[in-house]
């Protein structure tokens, strides 16, 4: 999906006599790059520590105003999934650095293209320790942390290069978020005119695929009998390659949530993010060979490390040291899945799949969301209100809530990977925000947010980001007065209930004082009017899902976290 709203260059910004007296600066230099690279958006907090790079690119380009760093992490986060290119996230120094750390860690986490451009205190001052407003002195060990890299512009001539460092580290595979320290003065004294070595850096290519190994990738393969894929967020450019090599050979496709809709999950043989189900299961232990592209195998999705997966395991990867990490491959291709793949495809032939393994696996698709959609009661409306009405380009931003990850992460079905944007870190209380990222990424379809209350109350001031920008996006809220995942958790583990019932806002009200249209839902049929409704206004709105109301009443949702039990037996 790529990004509809451009912005013309060549255009007038503001008077003759405004632009002619205003002093360049290195906000200046921030838009220059930029636009070299295609990049129209940045999310931000405006600062005393970033004035010039936000003045700049209010101007010139795109700012969005976020209310928390973090957020503006998060929306830069969603923008680069959604689009595929590199979102741009402002923030202070200090403190406001410090707010990011959450969703730079989300970042690193999913492997997004985030240039986080941070301020710092002015050059003479930096590392003192003297107490200057916002200095912390750690902040670039803080910053290396939490990213992928991480670096400071050393000078006012050097700030085009520090730049142009940063976005090959985020281009070069595999993917992840950088931090770039930019002292306040040299943010100033920067002027396009006075960079040195500024131009773009190449970015090295994976090396091409060992031949041996994708021999006997492809004999493992054309011999398999029961074949099955498992797909990660790393097989993304891929998708119609592996598609053509799953129906060549039959074979399931398994994904992570990472790798959804990277080949459409309306496909016959995608059974998607339902490995660690029992009818996954029992299929992952009856194939002989599996081909896994780009996963980490997270923990979450193979009951912590415990599926059974074949021994016979094909592996592609950009990273050689993921490969063998999690479960033992008998060959390893390190390389672009792209290429990978199509070197496959020209040497599978012949595949010798077993009579009846593919009628299998379409069955085992069926089964799963058959049993999901009986078990969550009152929900399998809501999921099916969505899909009906909303269109195949829609982007669904989830928050860490029951309904994701019960049934938004599996259920609800989607067709393309740049429509999924989920916290791949677990983090609660970043849909709201991935929502706002992913709305001005894509203003041609509505956006839906799914959250709970206590993730929608962790940043409800970005309800009034997303009411500047003023995009098509619906605000679902599902509201059970608190932390439902781990009210579960605590009931299921004989835990104490608590910590987990919360104070709630009315909805209403708050969506009134934030001038979005809202509706309460909750009861059988009334969701789907509210939906219809909502996207007619082709703006942002909010609608509340009163759980209890809910009829059937869905079943309980425990995540699949693994609790240590004691051991009660006798010692020697």
């Amino acid at each position: 999906m790529t990004n509809t709203q451009t912005h013309d260059p060549t255009a007038p910004s503001g008077s003759l006599e405004h632009d002619t007296a205003r002093p360049a600066t290195g906000g200046d230099v921030l838009v220059e790059v930029m636009r070299r690279h295609g990049i129209t958006h940045a999310f931000g907090v405006i600062s005393i520590h970033n004035l010039p790079l936000v003045e700049a690119v209010a101007r010139d380009l795109t700012f969005v105003e976020m209310r928390h760093e973090a957020a503006a992490v998060n929306a830069a986060d969603a923008f680069a999934r959604v689009t595929g290119g590199i979102g741009v996230a402002l923030t202070s120094t200090g403190t406001g650095a410090g707010n990011a750390a959450g969703s730079m860690l989300e970042a690193l986490t999913a492997g997004s293209r985030v240039l986080h451009v941070t301020g710092q205190v002015e050059s003479e001052w930096v590392g003192s320790n003297r107490g200057v407003i916002h200095e912390v002195p750690a902040q670039l060990e803080m910053l290396t942390a939490i990213s992928k890299g991480a670096a400071r512009v050393p000078s006012s001539e050097a700030v085009a290069q520090s730049l142009e460092a940063a976005i090959a580290t985020i281009r070069t595979a595999p993917h992840g978020p950088f931090s770039l320290e930019w002292p306040t003065d040299l943010q100033y004294l920067a002027r396009p005119d006075a960079q040195v070595d500024g131009d773009p850096l190449p970015v090295p290519t994976p090396p091409a695929p060992d031949e041996a190994a994708l021999t006997a990738a492809a004999e493992l393969l054309s011999s398999a009998r029961r074949p099955a894929l498992w797909l990660g967020g790393g097989a993304v450019d891929a998708g119609a390659g592996i598609r053509e090599l799953a129906h060549r050979l039959g074979a399931a496709i398994l994904t992570s949530n990472s790798g959804r809709a990277i080949v459409p999950e309306d496909d016959e043989l995608v059974i998607g993010n339902f490995a660690s189900t029992p009818q996954g299961a029992a299929l992952l232990a009856d194939a002989d060979v599996l081909l896994s592209i780009g996963t980490h195998f997270r923990s979450n999705e193979t009951r912590t490390y415990s599926l059974p997966l074949p021994t016979a395991h094909v592996q592609i990867d950009v990273d050689p040291a993921a490969i063998g990490r999690v479960h033992p491959a008998r060959v390893g291709i390190r390389g672009d899945a792209l290429v990978a793949v199509g070197a496959l495809l020209e040497r599978v032939t012949d595949p010798a799949t077993e009579p009846g393994w593919r009628e299998r696996v379409t069955a085992t698709r069926r089964e799963v969301r058959e049993q999901l959609t009986g078990y969550i009661g009152g929900y399998a409306e809501i999921c099916g209100e969505l899909r009906r009405q909303l269109p195949r380009e829609s982007v669904f931003a989830r928050d860490v809530t029951i309904p994701s990850s019960q049934w938004g992460n599996r259920l609800l079905e989607l067709y393309s990977r740049d429509t999924n944007v989920f916290p791949l870190g677990g983090g609660i209380g970043q849909g709201l925000a991935m929502g706002v990222g992913a709305t001005a990424a894509c203003p041609q379809a509505p956006t839906v947010v799914i959250a709970g209350d206590g993730g929608l109350a962790v940043h409800l001031g970005e309800l009034a980001s997303l009411r500047g920008l003023d995009g098509p996006c619906v605000v679902v809220v599902f509201n059970d007065s608190g932390y439902g995942v781990l009210r579960n958790m605590q009931q299921a583990n004989g835990l104490d209930r608590a910590a987990v019932d919360l104070w709630t806002p009315g909805f209403e009200d708050l969506a009134r004082a934030m001038g979005l249209p809202y509706w309460r839902t909750g009861a059988p049929g009334t969701f789907g009017p509210a939906l219809a409704a909502a996207l007619d206004t082709g703006r942002p709105t909010l609608i509340e899902v009163d759980v209890t109301a809910l009829d059937p009443a869905p079943g309980a949702f425990t995540p699949p976290v693994h609790i240590p039990q004691p051991d009660h037996g006798g010692g020697a």
